[in-house]
């Protein structure tokens, strides 16, 4: 053991007379301790928020959409996505219809969001067809009859909604819903409402209120007659990439494969005000919670300050021994270091575990329809620890070099001259 590092050890010691300096260096470390807890709790809050509403879109949704510029449908879009195909960084293609509807069960009605879909193609885009909590997944693939009616029997469409949309409705599986578009056919008395009836085959639950209360889905033929679609149309094509990092340059190049009188949008355009605001807070929670870290560190001044007033003696001793400034300087300074690693060890400590124990069993619950999702999820990331105590002894190690270079530049001499 080197003999700074086994004095500064002997000084953190309790005695009678140093009592009140080991209470000081015992509330430095239950300081730190509680600023980096509170700093690794945040940063995996933030975190956690950030990455399970990204997955949960990014699931329920595709990477990069491309649609026209003058938002009318897409012709041919086969033709298009032989073309696109074929650009660097796409894993899956497929097309899709969106509108605005309404939708009305005998209990009640509401506006919706209705996607139709190409089933085969859409798994190839995105989980959705894994979220479906009860009902057939592949009733998109057939329509069901209708034997409701004293009539002939017809075929009913099926549609998928969200569970929230199934429980404010009151519907359950087999229900019928009427689907209403305001913008139907062209007459010559001018726009009439297109209405169809579909039967709910299945409920989907991607974990995302605003989608489970506000998204119902269907084949892309039945919406293409719905909305009066030309057949073989649709309105956006979308694709998934390698990586969702490189979003951005995979999107220029489907852009480009495209040809002129096309754009597109990525996850990130559509969500950047939700993603930059959950990112502006994690930054604003590791300066706000760092100054409790700051503070604590003042505790460590206080600390050595007192210590060295209580050694002048001993100082004055080594020094008369042959101790150099520099040695007495770092034996105050590996004292103040370990303090802050004392700390910053327990308080990450029961950070990572008070994470665990809350994202494991989810102690925090929230209301889906305010937040999106119903718990509070805490991701950690071995960054954001390391980011946290890296901070935390930096800070502790700023804090010994006052009271540590003012006990080097103590005059053995003047000290001993009285004793």
């Amino acid at each position: 053991m080197k003999f700074e590092l086994f004095v500064a050890l002997r000084y953190l010691k309790a005695k009678r007379k140093q009592t009140m300096v080991s209470v000081v260096s015992a509330i430095s470390i239950i300081g730190i301790a509680a600023g980096v807890m509170a700093l690794v709790i945040a940063l995996a809050l933030s975190t956690g928020f950030r990455e399970d509403i990204q997955t949960k879109i990014v699931g329920a949704t595709a990477h990069v959409n491309l649609l026209r510029v003058d938002s009318t449908p897409v012709l041919d879009y086969g033709q298009v996505l032989q073309r696109v195909r074929g650009a660097p960084g796409v894993t899956g293609c497929a097309p899709a219809i969106f509108n605005q509807v309404f939708i009305a069960s005998a209990h009640r009605n509401q506006g919706a969001v209705l996607k139709g879909v190409d089933p085969k193609r859409e798994r190839e885009i995105s989980d959705f067809f894994s979220h479906i909590t009860s009902g057939d997944p592949s009733a998109l693939d057939h329509a069901e009859p209708d034997n409701g009616q004293e009539s002939a029997p017809r075929l009913l469409e099926n549609i998928i909604i969200g569970k929230e949309m199934a429980r404010l409705m009151a519907v359950r599986i087999g229900d019928t819903l009427r689907v209403f578009y305001p913008l139907g056919h062209l007459t010559p008395f001018g726009m009439t409402t297109s209405e169809k009836s579909f039967r709910v085959a299945a409920i989907f639950e991607s974990g995302l209120w605003d989608y489970d209360a506000n998204w119902a889905y269907t084949s892309i033929e039945a919406a293409r007659r719905l909305f009066s679609f030309p057949p073989g149309s649709a309105s956006v094509l979308q694709f998934k990439t390698a990586n969702l990092e490189d979003v951005e340059e995979v999107s220029e190049a489907i852009r480009a494969a495209a040809g002129p009188g096309f754009t597109t949008t990525t996850w990130i355009d559509l969500n950047k005000p939700l993603f930059s605001a959950l990112k502006l807070e994690k930054l604003v929670l590791f300066l706000t919670i760092s100054l409790i870290v700051f503070v604590a560190s003042l505790n460590i001044v206080t600390t050595l300050i007192m210590m060295v007033m209580e050694k002048q003696r001993d100082i004055a001793i080594l020094t008369a021994m042959g101790a150099t400034s520099k040695t007495v300087m770092y034996v105050f300074m590996l004292q103040g270091l370990i303090i802050g690693l004392v700390g910053t060890t327990i308080g990450a400590t029961l950070g990572v575990a008070a994470c665990w124990v809350m994202d494991t069993y989810r102690l925090i619950q929230l209301q889906a329809e305010v937040y999106s999702i119903p718990y509070v999820p805490f991701h950690l990331k071995l960054w954001d620890i390391a980011l946290v105590s890296g901070t935390a002894l930096l800070i502790s190690f700023l804090a010994t070099l006052y009271p540590a270079r003012n006990a080097s530049r103590l005059d053995p001499v003047e000290i001993l001259r009285y004793e």
